[in-house]
């Protein structure tokens, strides 16, 4: 079976389920309600103990792309009726983020990233693809876009997608103007008085929002983050931040979870 035609039946696949979803269809709801388990030691476990325990479990989400593909927590917003707020940048893949939860009136999503102040900033991207692939590469930090040039990840996602990548670089990297809420802003606006957990997937600026979100009194009972993006010193120094408010670590392949003693027995592993 050749890249190209798995490309086109898995985009099939991820169209109808993005529907499906996005419609509350009963054949969606009804099998993460139903029939769905988690990989035993997943971190996906975890979110689902911890989910089905909790009434009105409160998010908020850090660069949430279009909600649904590679994201951890979409399943158990729709299947558990979640509150909070999910935040995507990019103008394009936000369209789609408000699509797919526009029949949840208890998920609000927000254009906006993550800053120390309310304002603007430039996000460096994939100039010449919208593939999730494409969009997922987003950062602040244009390195990390480039490494992924240099390490042939963008090589390959491009031969599958059936795209040709352009010679200049200026036609291979873009920035976007995007807008900017402060944590202290966004737990205001929003009436975040508490919530439960703090979703994260920024390509490299992980560490950053740890830090900003660890300064305010308004803290949640755990923290996913994407540790693979970041170097030993970073992910030291993330744990040390969580650490000292309260969460311990533990790592799930790319993803960390940070989480407070309490919920420890719903932890793999812990």
């Amino acid at each position: 079976m050749s890249g190209s035609f798995k490309a086109a039946v898995n985009g099939t696949w991820q169209r109808w389920r993005f529907q499906w979803s996005a419609d509350d269809a009963p054949v969606f709801r009804w099998y993460y309600r139903f029939f769905y388990r988690p990989k035993a030691g997943s971190i996906q476990s975890f979110l689902d103990a911890y989910s089905k325990q909790t009434k009105n479990f409160r998010v908020i989400q850090v660069g949430a792309n279009d909600g649904i593909t590679h994201d951890l927590i979409h399943k158990f917003i729709k299947r558990d009726q979640w509150q909070g707020v999910l935040l995507e940048p990019q103008l394009a893949v936000f369209a789609r983020l408000q699509q797919l939860y526009h029949k949840n009136r208890q998920i609000t999503p927000l254009r906006a990233a993550i800053g120390e102040q309310d304002g603007e900033a430039s996000l460096y991207k994939i100039a010449f693809s919208q593939a999730r692939w494409a969009t997922g590469l987003a950062s602040f930090n244009k390195e990390v876009i480039l490494q992924a040039f240099a390490s042939g990840y963008v090589e390959n996602k491009a031969l599958a997608e059936g795209v040709d990548i352009p010679a200049a670089e200026t036609d291979r990297i873009t920035a976007e103007s995007i807008p900017v809420i402060s944590p202290a802003t966004l737990i205001e606006q929003y009436h975040l008085d508490h919530f439960h957990l703090l979703q994260i997937d920024t390509e490299g600026f992980d560490l950053e929002v740890i830090r900003l979100f660890a300064a305010q009194t308004t803290l949640p009972d755990a923290v996913i983050f994407e540790n693979a993006h970041l170097d030993d010193e970073q992910r030291e120094t993330a744990r040390k931040i969580l650490d000292e408010i309260g969460l311990q670590c533990r790592d799930f392949g790319k993803d960390t979870l940070a989480f407070r003693p309490v919920l420890q027995p719903l932890v793999p592993g812990a």
